[in-house]
């Protein structure tokens, strides 16, 4: 399945105002957002150094919202370059459609900084982290193929396939770690 087909040019506005993404760009940006938040989490955490959930959760953060603001911009230029050279009145909110990418990385951002506030381990909160990114990533895989149209049992098999990639990002971190 392809995550971009059927998205509407680039630079242009997204359908029912700014900020409202359809519900297939939401998924595609929402499993992008999961697997970055948790392969960045994964990376930051080192066992045997000194835990700094504080900046770790920033960085997560600031990660998210710069990858978010490359990709939108990205649409701009790809719009660019396949129109006839002009600008188009939507690059802002090429950019500021992303959103949904940012969004899937706060839970990650919030587990984290709950280690900074001392109510856990940061290893604990990278471990819930990792899970429930997992779980989530499950979760928008059964929801698209929903939304596509797919039965059950094939939609629970490509919230299996999504599912697999938050596996592959914590087997890393086991095997790296």
């Amino acid at each position: 399945m392809n995550a971009h087909a059927g998205a509407a040019p680039a630079g242009s506005p997204a359908p029912g105002g700014l900020l409202r993404s359809r519900p297939e760009q939401w998924l595609f940006k929402g499993i992008y957002g999961l697997v970055l938040a948790s392969a960045l989490v994964a990376a930051l955490d080192v066992p045997g150094e000194k835990a700094n959930p504080g900046p770790d959760a920033l960085w997560v953060l600031l990660t998210a919202l710069v990858s978010g603001v490359a990709h939108g911009y990205a649409h701009v230029i790809a719009g660019r370059a396949a129109a006839d050279g002009a600008a188009r009145p939507g690059r802002v909110r090429a950019v500021l459609d992303e959103w949904p990418l940012v969004a899937a990385a706060l839970p990650t951002v919030v587990l984290v900084l709950a280690a900074a506030a001392g109510w856990w381990a940061e290893e604990t909160a990278v471990d819930t982290a990792l899970g429930l990114n997992t779980v989530s990533l499950f979760c928008l895989g059964v929801t698209a193929a929903r939304a596509a149209g797919l039965g059950r049992l094939a939609s629970c098999r490509a919230g299996a396939l999504d599912m697999l990639l938050g596996l592959a990002i914590i087997v890393a971190d086991v095997l790296i770690g």
